[in-house]
């Protein structure tokens, strides 16, 4: 067991749980004030929900063994593995603890969750939206997990080998699907469930553009700058290794945001005429998502490009929801699904061996389009089928006088910001 691999995992798996107090932090600050505990503790709640889930079953569902050298088949249930029991013990000839691999993954599990909440942000009742962060990890998370990232952990027969998009594509094409960090299985899946809840629960009361103002820019930036740092494990520790691969995968997580940054807010400054501190941090954020599934995948010099184009096209992006209509608060999809699209797809085109400018083909572009937008339909058909279901049994909304009061001391009994104590 290479114990030196083994501490860069868990030292990984640490700052990617750093990412959901962030994500907090970063969609907080967005919301209105009187809103900004409500939204929070959609991301606490799914640290909570997800953590204990993930044990209980969630691994097993997503990383259930096979016999070495087989392709894993989708939905495949590992009915051994329940409550972790038979990851408890490290095989023979392994490279680090199963468990190390358990731990990392759990925090991917738990962040996709939470990008979700920010489309629904303001008019969200807590209760509801843990029922459907339980059923929706159960049905499609962990099952989309296992289609991407189940690749094979080591060569020990009791590893998982491969889910349909990485290994089984490989099988049918010659190419997988590249998804390194989780272009497809975290950002697309959120984003298109975030589309399906936001169709769900309706628009904000008011809803219109300039209608509702982020209530704490520096929290949006202390979100921001959580996130960013705790990407370089989400992406960088994907390798499971601290080598070249992961340097590359390091470098590739400053290069892309740094750019996506500056473009974001170049167009805000010619569309908008001034640069604001929330667009740095969405520009930041939309360079992060794209560089996921690519990052080890590409050049620097072709990570910036991405950045550059990803930032500009979110920035664009976002403004979707007020053309089409629907309400995605905190643009969830303007960033995650729109950004998590074009690192994917950009990946047929400028892999590093397989992209189209090194191969002549176009096999690798439609293995991506093919894993792309199979995630982005069966996600956002269940998302919005389990949110219908939640929002006709239980109630999904929010009364429209408890939101525009500010639904933090209707739903949790607490206010963000106490200026003062009446209480004597």
């Amino acid at each position: 067991m290479d114990q030196g691999n083994t501490a860069f995992i868990l030292i990984a798996a640490a700052l990617v749980l750093l990412m959901t107090p962030g994500l907090a932090f970063f969609y907080g600050g967005l919301v209105k004030a009187k809103s900004v505990i409500s939204m929070m503790m959609m991301s606490f709640g799914a640290m909570g929900l997800m953590g204990v889930l993930w044990v209980l079953y969630g691994y097993s569902i997503a990383f259930p063994s096979t016999a070495e050298g087989t392709t894993q088949v989708p939905w495949t249930i590992d009915f051994t593995n329940f409550g972790l029991a038979s990851v408890l013990e490290t095989p023979e000839g392994a490279a680090y603890p199963p468990l190390a691999f358990v731990a990392f993954q759990a925090t991917f599990a738990i962040i996709t969750v939470a990008l979700v909440s920010g489309a629904i942000a303001d008019r969200a009742k807590f209760g509801a939206w843990m029922v459907f962060a339980a059923i929706w990890a159960t049905v499609v998370y962990f099952p989309v997990a296992s289609w991407v990232f189940n690749f094979g952990l080591a060569d020990d027969a009791s590893f998982s080998y491969g889910g349909w998009i990485t290994h089984g594509m490989q099988d049918a094409f010659g190419v997988g699907a590249i998804d390194f960090a989780g272009g497809t299985a975290v950002h697309i899946n959120a984003g298109a469930a975030a589309l399906a809840l936001a169709l769900v629960l309706g628009k904000r009361v008011g809803f219109q553009k300039g209608a509702h103002v982020p209530h704490n820019p520096p929290f949006v930036l202390l979100g921001a700058g959580l996130l960013w740092f705790g990407w370089f494990g989400f992406n960088a520790g994907s390798e499971l290794a601290a080598d070249n691969t992961a340097a590359l995968a390091f470098v590739n997580t400053i290069a892309a945001p740094a750019a996506a940054l500056l473009a974001w807010l170049i167009v805000e400054k010619i569309k908008d005429g001034k640069p604001t501190s929330v667009g740095a941090a969405s520009g930041a954020v939309a360079g992060l998502v794209a560089i996921t599934p690519a990052c080890a995948s590409l050049t620097p010099v072709w990570a910036i490009v991405l950045g550059l184009v990803a930032g500009a096209v979110c920035a664009l992006a976002i403004e979707l929801k007020f053309k089409l209509g629907f309400d995605d608060s905190l643009d969830v999809v303007g960033i995650h699904l729109v950004g998590g699209l074009i690192g994917t797809l950009y990946l047929g085109i400028f892999a590093n061996g397989t992209g189209l400018i090194y191969s002549g083909s176009l096999t690798q572009l439609m293995v991506q389009a093919i894993a792309a937008f199979a995630v982005m339909i069966y996600s956002f058909v269940l998302a919005f089928v389990i949110g219908f279901a939640v929002d006709k049994t239980i109630g999904f909304r929010v009364k429209n006088e408890d939101e525009i009061a500010g639904i933090d001391t209707v739903v949790h009994g607490e206010e963000g910001y106490v200026l003062s104590d009446t209480r004597g």
